[in-house]
């Protein structure tokens, strides 16, 4: 006699303990704290200030740097005088810049991913404490240089904080070194979607032979042109402006609140079903806006910029 198929519970079950067997998932929580803290916390954290001057309202070096330094003669903490165009189109950059600073959501999935998962244990678990806690140094690093490099330098405060501090030189030079080690780190993260469809393109358009020649010529490519990018636009808030709202605030602040309430479908009318539509409607202007200004900021501040001098 033919046996009968498993019942689907059995194999569900089966298909979890695989899981949970993989040895690729053997992170725990405090893994997902450290992921989460470098992806997150980098170049944006020293343009909080700057923002904040708009808004009217590397992370230890930085605020330790303007608290040494103290204020600036004069310092004014009016809004500048521009006119009230250029003033709102600001205020949009700023926008865009606070939600870099807060944009590390995107690579939380490929972290849940290396913590084991079970029925009796999910990953969603030590995932919710490792984000808990990340986002608590993430709050001790930023409000900091936030407050304080705007108490410092008031509306003067430059796009980088490390900028207006000047000296004493070595700490500055520190701070600068810690963020290129970051940023080494998190071009990695960030750029390895990029590498695989750059690559998979190569190989079925151009016949390209997968290989260490194809990632070399692919990635080095990339890097050599987002070099070259950033070395033509140096407008250090309003590129974070604009990719803050272009390239972060949908993976983080409405795309996972428009796939919740698909996947969900919680009661009409409900607290979570309200919280997510806030989420997205909050997202979306964020998006909108921050990208218009950081794109009309560049163009303006282009108009003015000798390159390469």
């Amino acid at each position: 006699m033919a046996s009968s198929p498993p019942p689907k519970e059995v194999e569900s079950s089966e298909k979890w303990i695989e899981a949970d067997l993989d040895p690729s998932r053997r992170a725990k929580w405090w893994y997902s704290t450290f992921h989460t803290v470098t992806a997150m916390i980098g170049a944006g954290v020293l343009s909080l200030p700057y923002a904040m001057a708009y808004l009217g309202c590397y992370s230890t070096i930085a605020w330790a740097g303007c608290l040494r330094h103290g204020q600036i003669d004069n310092v004014s903490y009016a809004y500048k005088s521009t006119s009230p165009a250029d003033s709102m189109f600001r205020v949009f950059n700023a926008l865009g810049q606070i939600s870099v600073s807060f944009a590390g959501h995107a690579v939380v999935l490929e972290i849940q991913a290396t913590i084991p998962s079970s029925p009796e244990k999910p990953s969603k678990d030590p995932m919710w404490k490792g984000v808990v806690c990340s986002y608590l140094i993430n709050a001790i690093c930023y409000f900091p240089v936030a407050m304080i490099g705007y108490w410092a330098f008031g509306q003067d405060v430059d796009d980088n904080v490390l900028m207006a501090l000047q000296r004493p030189g070595w700490l500055i030079a520190a701070a600068n070194l810690m963020v290129v080690v970051h940023v080494i780190g998190s071009y990695q993260v960030y750029a390895m979607p990029v590498f695989d469809m750059v690559e998979r393109m190569m190989v079925k358009k151009l016949n390209f032979p997968p290989g260490l020649a194809l990632r070399l010529v692919a990635r080095s490519a990339y890097v050599a042109f987002t070099l070259f990018v950033g070395v033509t636009f140096p407008f250090f808030g309003d590129l974070l402006g604009f990719f803050g709202g272009f390239g972060f605030a949908p993976t983080s602040y409405f795309l996972p609140s428009i796939m919740w309430l698909l996947i969900k479908k919680p009661k009409r009318l409900s607290i979570k079903w309200f919280t997510n539509w806030a989420s997205i409607i909050v997202g979306l202007f964020i998006m909108l806006a921050s990208t218009i200004g950081g794109l009309r900021n560049i163009v303006t501040d282009a108009s003015t910029y000798s390159f390469y001098t």
